[in-house]
């Protein structure tokens, strides 16, 4: 089923209860009540509150980690509240954001290409979700406009993988804001789509939009395109083919401390089964062994700095998320903080720290 037409099911339907999406590691879940859409959930670290915030200007990376800084020391508090106690932003804001996310998240579903769903009848309310009231149609017709303009956008600009530069177009007395600025900035760098998104913190709708909008004017062509990333499972010997074997092979390489490679493994099954149970559960086992096992013999207070010349990064071919990591080292600020503002999941982000310091691309 589309996710238009499942939309409309439980609407016409006046359900209550919650809907829930899988992909990969990634769950959503859209409550409701009688039919109505009511809030959202999701667990992907692009979507927090932190994230948004930064989108839509309401807040800076500095201020984010600080924020965070004090979320880690108490153990406990929401960020939103924190905000608002440090004096950062009012309650008022918070709230009005906290709905646009709501519905982002939703809108974002009708670009997935696939995942798993399902619908659990008359499923408890989380107590501390941001409450909205949205007729489903209203969402039905944002997302399947979303989902066709991504469509058109594609037409110029092919994957996240695209690269684009500066067009003739372009020169530096242009008047533009300060939005589009940043992202001719980012295009200058030679950085992919999927690595612009992540430095605006922003969804691949609103950047594809942008950037569709500066090639249609000449101020940007696009480039090429990087190569896929290979899965590194692949240079594994004997590798087995079903999802059992393959998670039997990674309960193995947890028990032999490898948790890293566990991990892979994992993710390869998660992204052919993304509502696989056992793999979900094995897989917060292997972050949780993997984050240990890192920070015994690394301190989360190190403070990583850059020990390659800028202009040779682009030979050590970095993918997209390696690169915002990688843009954070400022000689600054420590792991642990450079993990609480990436958009990745903390296990991720600490692994692609990791792999900078073996190959010798940073140092502590």
């Amino acid at each position: 089923m589309s996710v238009s037409d499942l939309l409309q099911f439980l609407a016409v339907g006046k359900k209550t209860g919650t809907l829930k999406f899988m992909h990969q590691k990634v769950v959503k879940g859209i409550f409701f009540e009688n039919g109505v859409i009511v809030g959202s959930s999701t667990n992907d670290p692009k979507e927090y509150l932190g994230q948004v915030l930064i989108h839509y200007g309401k807040l800076d990376e500095a201020q984010l980690q600080a924020a965070m800084e004090v979320q880690r020391k108490a153990g406990k508090g929401r960020l939103g509240q924190i905000l608002i106690t440090q004096g950062v932003l009012k309650e008022s804001e918070i709230a009005d954001i906290l709905k646009i996310r709501t519905l982002d998240i939703i809108y974002d579903l009708f670009i997935w290409k696939e995942a798993h769903f399902e619908f659990i009848v008359d499923d408890p309310l989380p107590p501390d979700f941001t409450r909205v009231e949205v007729e489903p149609t209203l969402v039905i017709m944002e997302g399947i406009y979303r989902a066709d303009e991504l469509m058109r956008y594609r037409t110029l600009i092919p994957s996240d993988r695209a690269v684009l530069e500066l067009g003739s177009g372009w020169t530096s007395s242009l008047s533009v804001g300060k939005e589009v600025r940043q992202i001719l900035y980012f295009v200058e760098k030679r950085m992919s789509v999927a690595e612009i998104c992540y430095n605006m913190h922003a969804s691949a709708f609103d950047v594809y939009a942008q950037l569709y909008d500066l090639v249609n004017k000449r101020l940007a062509v696009v480039a090429g395109e990087l190569p896929e990333i290979a899965d590194p499972i692949n240079d594994m010997p004997n590798l087995p083919e079903g999802s059992a074997e393959l998670l039997l092979l990674a309960r193995k390489e947890l028990t032999q401390n490898d948790a890293e490679q566990a991990m892979s493994i994992i993710h390869t099954v998660l992204r052919r089964e993304p509502k696989n149970s056992a793999a979900q559960t094995l897989m917060l086992e292997a972050e949780s062994k993997f984050m240990r096992q890192v920070f015994s013999k690394l301190s989360p207070t190190a403070v990583p700095r850059l020990l390659v010349r800028p202009e040779d990064l682009s030979e050590k071919e970095l993918g997209p998320q390696e690169g915002f990591v990688l843009s954070r080292i400022n000689g600054e600020w420590d792991i642990q903080s450079i993990l609480s503002i990436c958009p990745f999941r903390e296990a991720d982000s600490l692994r692609m720290i990791k792999s900078l310091l073996d190959n010798g691309i940073i140092g502590l």
